[in-house]
C-alpha cells in the first residue's frame, strides 16, 4: 500500500471511506487496475519527460527545428493517450468502484487523462500543431515602435515610465500588433479544440476543459457571480483614486482616460501612481539571491531549481516566465527574463512558489500518477501566497533589503497590494466569460465580446473606433485555454491557506503582519497540509483538508477590506 501521512489518511476516513477494503470481485479489479497503471507508466511516463524537455528547449531558444521537435513529442505522447481499447479498460475499472482509495485516485485521474484523448489522432495532430505555431509567433514577436523592436520588458517599462500619451498609446498598439499576426490561426484552433470535445460529447472546448479538471462550469460561473458583487463596488472605489492620479500625472482629464495610460498592456497590475517607487527599492537588489535566501528560510530550499533555470532575457526565448516539473523526481525549472524591478520580485516569488510546490517536496512514497500538485488552482494559489512579499517592507526589512522610508514604502505596498487584488479579480472575470463566450460561439464579433467585456469589469474606455483583435494578443489563451479562472480561484485559495498558516503555524499573528522570514514552521505547513497529498486529494477535498473550510472568499475579502 502506498504510504500517506496519518493525517491525510484520517481525513479521507471521515469522508466516510478507508484506504484498502476489498471484496473477492474488488480484488480482481484491484488487481487489473495495479496492472493498468504499472503499464501505463512504463509506456507513458519517457513521453512524458520527453514532450516537458522538448517544451522547455523550444521555449528557452525560439528555434523551428525546436518547435519542431517539442511538436513531435507532443503528438507521441498524445498517440499513447489515444488507445480506444485502453480507454475503455480504463471507464470498466473506474465504474467497478476500486476500494483503495489511492489506486481508485490513480484510476479516475488516467480516466481523464485518457478521456481527452478520445478523438481523430489526425485532428489532435492538427490542434498541437496550430497551437505550436501560434506559441512560436508570440516568443519571436517584439512590439515595433519606430525602427526600435521592444522585448515585453521594455513595452512594461515604458508603459509604466512615459508621461507622454502619444508614445503610451503608440507602445500600446505596437505591443497588440501580435493579436494581428496571430488572430486567424487562433480562430481556427477554437474551431478545431470545439471540434475535439465535442466529438466527447461536450458543449463545446470551455466545457470539457473545466469539466476534465474536475470543475463544474455552472459553479465556476456562479463563484465568479458572486465575487463580481463582491468586488464591483471597493474596486470602482479605487479605481477612482488611480483615475485621478493618473490623470493628474499625464495632465488629462479623467474622461480623456484610455487603456494605454493604465501602465500595463491589459490592466491587470495596479498601476504605479502613489508616492513611493516601488521599482527604486530593487534596483541594486539582487532578486534571485533574495529568493533564495528566503526560500530556504522557510524550510523549502530552491538551489536546484535555480541550477536548472533559465532567468534572464535572450533573443527568441519566450518574453514571459512560468515553472515546469519536467520527470516528477525533482527536475524543477523556471524560465525567467528577470530585470530589478518589483513586478519581477513579485514574479520571481510566484515562479518559485510553484517550484517548491512539485515533486521537490512532494512525497516520494507516492505513486507517479499522484505526484503533482492538486490542481492548478491550487498552486496558483500558492505561487500568488508568496508573490504578494514583494510590496512588502516588513519583508524587505527582514530579508535585510535597506528601504529608505518603509512606512511610505508599507502604506503605499499596501495600497498596491490591495488593489492588485481588486483589479486582479476584475481581469479574470473578463478572461472567465470572454474565453466561455467565445467557444460557445466563435463566429461571433470577438473584438466587440472583448471590449464589451473589458468595459463591463474593468471600467476601460475602449478606444474610438478600434476594431482590432486584442484579444488574441493574450498568450494564455492560446497556450492556457479555459485556465485564467484558476488563478483567481488561487487567489481564494491563497487567502485561506495564508490565514490557517497565520493561525496555526504562526501562534495566531494577525494575517496582514506575517512576512515568514526565517519561519521554518511554513515550510513544514505547507509539506504536511498542501503539499503532502499529491493529487490524492481533489481541489475541494485539499481546501477544506488544508483550511478547514470550503473554498469561499472570506478570507480574500478580509484582505482588501470587503465584507
Amino acid at each position: 500500500m502506498t504510504i500517506v501521512s496519518r493525517t491525510l489518511a484520517a481525513f479521507i476516513v471521515l469522508g466516510g471511506t478507508s484506504l484498502s477494503i476489498s471484496t473477492a470481485s474488488g480484488q480482481d479489479a484491484e488487481a487489473r487496475a495495479r496492472a493498468f497503471v504499472a503499464r501505463h507508466e512504463k509506456e507513458v511516463k519517457p513521453l512524458e519527460i520527453t514532450s516537458a524537455l522538448a517544451w522547455w528547449v523550444a521555449n528557452t531558444t525560439g528555434k523551428d527545428a525546436d518547435f519542431a521537435a517539442k511538436e513531435e513529442a507532443q503528438n507521441k505522447l498524445d498517440a499513447a493517450l489515444t488507445d480506444a481499447a485502453k480507454f475503455a479498460e480504463l471507464k470498466a475499472l473506474r465504474e467497478a468502484k476500486i476500494a483503495d482509495k489511492v489506486l481508485a485516485r490513480e484510476v479516475e485521474l488516467l480516466y481523464l487523462m485518457y478521456q481527452e484523448k478520445q478523438v481523430d489522432p489526425a485532428l489532435l495532430k492538427a490542434i498541437t500543431a496550430k497551437a505550436n505555431a501560434i506559441e512560436k509567433a508570440f516568443n519571436v514577436f517584439r512590439a515595433r515602435v519606430g525602427d526600435q523592436e521592444l522585448a515585453d520588458g521594455e513595452v512594461r517599462k515604458r508603459l509604466k515610465a512615459s508621461r507622454d500619451s502619444n508614445e503610451l498609446k503608440g507602445v500600446w498598439e505596437a505591443s497588440k500588433k501580435v493579436g494581428v499576426a496571430v488572430e486567424a490561426d487562433l480562430k481556427e484552433l477554437v474551431k478545431l479544440r470545439n471540434q475535439a470535445a465535442q466529438a466527447l460529447g461536450f458543449r463545446d472546448f470551455h466545457h470539457q476543459q473545466l469539466a476534465l479538471n474536475e470543475q463544474d462550469q455552472n459553479q465556476v460561473v456562479a463563484l465568479f457571480d458572486d465575487l463580481d458583487k463582491l468586488t464591483r463596488g471597493p474596486f470602482l472605489a479605487a479605481k477612482a483614486e488611480i483615475d485621478g492620479r493618473i490623470a493628474n500625472n499625464l495632465g488629462l482629464g479623467v474622461a480623456d482616460l484610455r487603456p494605454w495610460h493604465y501602465q500595463d498592456p491589459f490592466f491587470q497590475e495596479s498601476p504605479a501612481v502613489f508616492e513611493a517607487d516601488l521599482d527604486a527599492v530593487y534596483s541594486g537588489v539582487d532578486i534571485l539571491k533574495l529568493c533564495r535566501d528566503f526560500y530556504q528560510g522557510i524550510g523549502l530550499p530552491i538551489h536546484d531549481v535555480i541550477a536548472k533555470s533559465d532567468l534572464y532575457e535572450k533573443p527568441g526565448k519566450s518574453p514571459h516566465a512560468f515553472c515546469t516539473d519536467i520527470d516528477r523526481e525533482g527536475d524543477v525549472r523556471v524560465l525567467a527574463n528577470i530585470v530589478p524591478t518589483e513586478y519581477w520580485m513579485g514574479t520571481m516569488l510566484h515562479e518559485l512558489g510553484h517550484s517548491v510546490y512539485s515533486s521537490k517536496n512532494i512525497p516520494a512514497t507516492l505513486p507517479y500518477i499522484l505526484r503533482g500538485e492538486a490542481h492548478i488552482l491550487t498552486t496558483e494559489g500558492i505561487a500568488m501566497m508568496f508573490e504578494k512579499f514583494s510590496k512588502d517592507a516588513d519583508w524587505l526589512t527582514a530579508m535585510g533589503v535597506a528601504v529608505p522610508n518603509p512606512k511610505a514604502f508599507d502604506e503605499v505596498g499596501a495600497k498596491l497590494h490591495r488593489n492588485k487584488l481588486l483589479i486582479f479579480s476584475r481581469w479574470c472575470q473578463v478572461m472567465l466569460r470572454f474565453e466561455k463566450s467565445m467557444y460557445a460561439n466563435p463566429d461571433q464579433d470577438l473584438n466587440k465580446l472583448w471590449w464589451d467585456l473589458v468595459e463591463q469589469y474593468q471600467g476601460l474606455k475602449r478606444p474610438e473606433g478600434r476594431n482590432a483583435p486584442d484579444f488574441a494578443a493574450k498568450v494564455h489563451i492560446v497556450s492556457a485555454p479555459a485556465y485564467y479562472h484558476n488563478y483567481m480561484m488561487g487567489e481564494l485559495f491563497a487567502a485561506q491557506v495564508h490565514h490557517a498558516i497565520c493561525r496555526e503555524a504562526l501562534g495566531g499573528i494577525e494575517p496582514g503582519k506575517a512576512t515568514y522570514v526565517g519561519q521554518p514552521a511554513v515550510g513544514r505547513f505547507l509539506k504536511e497540509k498542501v503539499f503532502g497529498p499529491g493529487r490524492m486529494l481533489r481541489w475541494d477535498d485539499l481546501t477544506r483538508f488544508a483550511t478547514g473550510a470550503e473554498l469561499n472568499p472570506r478570507a480574500f475579502a478580509s484582505d482588501f477590506g470587503g465584507r
